[in-house]
Order: C-alpha cells, then sequence, then structure tokens
C-alpha cells in the first residue's frame, strides 16, 4: 500500500454539528466521523445529539438526531445501520440487504453485535458509545470496512481481533489496514475493579501492565481501553504507524465541564455519541 499522510485527529463544524475525523481515513477513500454533543434537539441528560434509541431518550428526538446527522454527511438515515451491541465479540458482515436496519427502530437493528464489516460503498456503519472505545477499520486495497465498539468485556474478549479476521475472510491483509481510535474515557478516569483486572490480565498476559496500573485506592486499578486496543490491532499484525488513536476523551475536561462528547461514567442516563463511516464510491466527493 502506498503512504498515506497522516496527522492527528480533528474536529470539524459542519452546520451546527461538530465532528471528528482522520485525516488518514479520509486519504484512504474511507468517510468516518465521530459525533460530539451539540447540534441536536435533545434535552436533559440527553442534551443534544443524543443517537441512541435504547437510553430512554425521546424516540422522535433521537430521529430528529439521526436525521441531521445524515444531512450534515449528505447521505440519508435509510442509509444507515445499527446494531443491538451487547458488549461481546460477535462480528457481522452486511450487504445491500441490510441497508437501514436499525436506522428508525431497534426491532429491526443487526442482532448481538458489536462489530460491522462491509465491502459495500455508500452503506454507512454506525457503533454507539459513551465511555467504550469506537474503532473504525480501513482496507482501501481490498475495499473492506469495518466499525466496532469495545467496552472492556468486548476488549477481552478481542473484538477488535475479531474484526480483523472477518475483513481478512473477505480478501484483507492486516498489513494494509488503517485503523481511527476514537474518544474513549480517559485512563485516569476509568478505575476498575478486582474482575476487571482479573480478566484483562487474563486475556493479555504480560502485555496488560502497558493498559492497566495500580490505582492509589486499594484494590483497583486504571484501565487505558484505547491502549489495550491498540495493543490487540498490533497483535492482530495492523503497522504501528497505521493506527490513529484521538486522545479526546469523553466525559469532563475540566471544572463544570460536560464535555463534548457523553459519558457514561460522568452522568447516568446519558445520550450515546456515534461512530459513522462508509466506504466512498468512485468518483464520490469525501463527507466533510
Amino acid at each position: 500500500m502506498s503512504a498515506i499522510p497522516a496527522g492527528p485527529a480533528r474536529i470539524r463544524p459542519v452546520g451546527a454539528l461538530r465532528l471528528l475525523t482522520w485525516p488518514a481515513l479520509e486519504a484512504s477513500g474511507a468517510d468516518a466521523a465521530v459525533t460530539a454533543r451539540s447540534g441536536g434537539v435533545s434535552s436533559g441528560p440527553y442534551a443534544a445529539l443524543n443517537l441512541s434509541l435504547s437510553v430512554g431518550d425521546d424516540p422522535a428526538r433521537v430521529l430528529e438526531n439521526r436525521r441531521r446527522l445524515a444531512a450534515a454527511l449528505r447521505t440519508s438515515a435509510s442509509d444507515f445501520i445499527f446494531a443491538r451491541q451487547v458488549h461481546g465479540a460477535e462480528v457481522r458482515i452486511v450487504d445491500e440487504a441490510d441497508r437501514g436496519s436499525g436506522a428508525f427502530s431497534l426491532d429491526d437493528a443487526i442482532p448481538d453485535a458489536d462489530a460491522l464489516v462491509t465491502t459495500s460503498a455508500g452503506l454507512v456503519l454506525a457503533v454507539l458509545t459513551a465511555d467504550c472505545v469506537p474503532i473504525v477499520l480501513h482496507d482501501p486495497v481490498a475495499g473492506v470496512l469495518a466499525c466496532v465498539h469495545a467496552g472492556w468485556r468486548g476488549t477481552v474478549a478481542g473484538v477488535c481481533a475479531a474484526a480483523v479476521a472477518a475483513m481478512q475472510s473477505l480478501g484483507s491483509r492486516p498489513s494494509d489496514i488503517l485503523a481511527g481510535v476514537g474518544p474513549a474515557i480517559a485512563p485516569g478516569r476509568y478505575q476498575v475493579g478486582a474482575d476487571v483486572h482479573q480478566a484483562v490480565t487474563r486475556a493479555f498476559g504480560s502485555g496488560a501492565a502497558a493498559f492497566l496500573r495500580p490505582d492509589s485506592v486499594a484494590g483497583h486499578w486504571l484501565l487505558d481501553l484505547r491502549a489495550a486496543n491498540r495493543f490487540t490491532l498490533r497483535e492482530a499484525g495492523l503497522p504501528d504507524a497505521q493506527i490513529h488513536v484521538t486522545d479526546l476523551p469523553t466525559g469532563p475536561t475540566g471544572p463544570a465541564s460536560r464535555g463534548s462528547f457523553f459519558s457514561d461514567r460522568a452522568a447516568r442516563p446519558c445520550g450515546r455519541l456515534a461512530l459513522v463511516a462508509r466506504l466512498r464510491a468512485p468518483g464520490q466527493d469525501p463527507w466533510v
């Protein structure tokens, strides 16, 4: 694969919305964006651009938020594909027959999946998070795209490795895959107990020391979810230079701050951000 320009993820205003994008993915022919909180119609703890139908928000407002996101991206909400995320490592390969799944109702969302993979240009894969890690994977050589939701359970279960394996089944080589790792809970805020410590150390062995450290509170640890998934992607064969990790956190970033991105640990209930991505068709303009 020829060299693709790198650079830090950046937040761009698109109308009233603010979207985080990765220059490397834009250059590779994939459109991918993570939504910040602004620009929607939800209120209270869901203010303003909540994109989840399963957290107690008014469904009509969620659908309007999805319509606004689609309009900002110059696409249609009927192109979206959402899954029922279960904090596991199940991957679903989707195609044209799945277009619109979960876009307007939970009833027809792709069942029990935390990663979606496609080779179909124009489909908009979507995952929802609020502290868990949203990850986009793109192979510009084989034309394969994946979106991954990785909480601690999915991380331990190897959801990123499972997504890479599914991409390989469609002709990808790990050395050709680029990754964008989006906003997640800051390591200094993600305190975990003995059960998570045991699960992480069982899954990663000695490698866990790179992203799991003792907290000042006895019997607790601090877990860096983004670093753990970067480790998994490296182990799956992605070159380090092709893994682009944002350092933007979910949740509060200072006194009296709600933060740019929803955080379940900071406030319950709360809304969900979306990672949305599509394979760009030949001759098609980028989203933003």
